[in-house]
């Protein structure tokens, strides 16, 4: 038996604001899209592995979420598995269904990532991920990571009722990348910039206004460096990604997983920056699939923040530690540029309704190796990447997934 696996249909809804949505609502089209893509129906799922974080902290439906969400839509009888691992839930559902199949436990395994995060009450939608870090030690993991540098000046502060508490994690860790790297809030504009222009050509994205870097810089403060347009919005939205056998029928337009690697990270110092959870995951990805980062042709990361793109595109290995600013504000990271990056706008204007977000990478990949991005198609892709990371465990995501993709022969 070929243990191999493809990619042969993805779905999507738009990401944005869905109030008058339910989560298996969203759920349920994503699937069915993804089904559609491939040309199967729900009868022809052996296995369901459902990623969501909303409909347990906000819904209050625990333990059996996918089962609710999808019994409606047609996915009766078969294992349905629920996932949560933080921001990489829907990678993990992937990573899941992928094993799955390459196991032969079944022919076909269906992944799906759903959050509904806009609530009436901006707070509740937020406090969602005050449980993706260590909450019995929350107060020391913050001083930690705001001892990577220099205390900030109190006139760049952000009053304590406006901060978020993850936009201050990237801050920190952002700026300990500027005072070890020299790495600019100029470039990080850059980074924002360009994924505002990406973004302008997805139908699919929560955001699709173009910034310049200027107004970039001139957006309100979040928690410095990082102003609004660097960072991702909270969203609504779900994706879905058909997993097959390798040998399994298909009308050419099937895509290769030829790696799928998931860890957690470890306790590192924090100069260590070659043991960071991100280079981990992307070493592995690359040894199993047999390839570098010079074969790779398109790439989406986990730019929760555009620090976040920065630090990512260092970890694949698309530039040296520490190159992250000056490469990705060279234009490389562009489309047009030698490697583009995040072609679909990123977390920071696609959107980032958590579970669904490494799903949501994945139908870009996807769409891109077709050939069917439109006005945001990196010519002649080939082999694709997609990272995303979750929560936070000491002074490092807490859960770090890298996907490589190629055209099926």
């Amino acid at each position: 038996m070929n243990r191999e696996a493809l990619v042969l249909g993805v779905g999507a809804t738009p990401f944005g604001r869905h109030l008058d949505r339910t989560a298996g609502d969203l759920a349920g089209q994503a699937a069915h899209e993804a089904l559609r893509d491939a040309g199967l129906t729900p009868a022809d799922v052996g296995a369901v592995f459902h990623a969501t974080v909303s409909q347990k902290a906000i819904d209050g439906q625990h333990m059996i979420p996918g089962q609710v969400a999808l019994r409606p839509h047609g996915f009766a009888g078969v294992p349905v598995v629920n996932v949560e691992n933080a921001c990489a839930g829907g990678a993990t559902a992937l990573w899941l269904a992928i094993a799955h199949v390459r196991a032969g436990l079944s022919d076909v395994a269906l992944a799906v990532g759903v959050d509904k995060l806009v609530c009436a009450d901006p707070a509740q939608g937020l406090a969602v991920f005050d449980g993706a870090m260590d909450v019995a030690h929350r107060e020391e993991a913050l001083a930690a990571l705001a001892a990577l540098s220099e205390p900030l000046p109190p006139e760049l502060s952000v009053p304590e009722g406006e901060r978020s508490v993850f936009m201050e994690i990237y801050a920190s860790l952002a700026r300990a990348h500027m005072q070890r790297f020299g790495t600019t809030e100029a470039q990080l504009a850059a980074v924002a910039a360009k994924n505002h222009a990406h973004s302008v050509h997805n139908p699919w994205a929560h955001f699709r206004k173009p910034f310049t870097a200027d107004q970039v810089l001139a957006a309100r403060r979040v928690a410095w460096p990082l102003t609004v347009p660097m960072c991702s919005p909270v969203s609504d939205g779900a994706a879905a990604v058909v997993v097959t056998r390798a040998d399994f029928p298909h009308d050419g337009s099937a895509v290769a997983v030829l790696s799928s690697v998931l860890l957690s990270g470890t306790d590192r110092a924090a100069d260590d920056a070659g043991r960071h959870i991100g280079r981990r995951a992307a070493l592995a990805a690359y040894e199993k699939a047999g390839l570098g980062p010079q074969d790779v042709d398109v790439a989406e990361v986990h730019d929760a923040t555009a620090f976040g793109e920065i630090q990512q595109v260092e970890n694949l290995g698309f530039c040296p530690i520490g190159d992250g600013g000056p490469w990705s504000a060279s234009g490389a990271s562009a489309l047009g540029g030698s490697l583009p990056v995040n072609p679909s706008g990123g977390l920071e204007s696609r959107g980032h309704p958590v579970s669904a977000t490494g799903l949501a990478q994945v139908f870009e990949l996807v769409t891109q190796l077709r050939g069917r991005a439109g006005e945001r198609q990196v010519p002649g892709a080939r082999v694709a990447i997609a990272e995303n990371g979750g929560g936070l465990y000491g002074i490092e995501e807490a859960v770090a997934a890298v996907t490589i993709l190629g055209r099926a022969r």
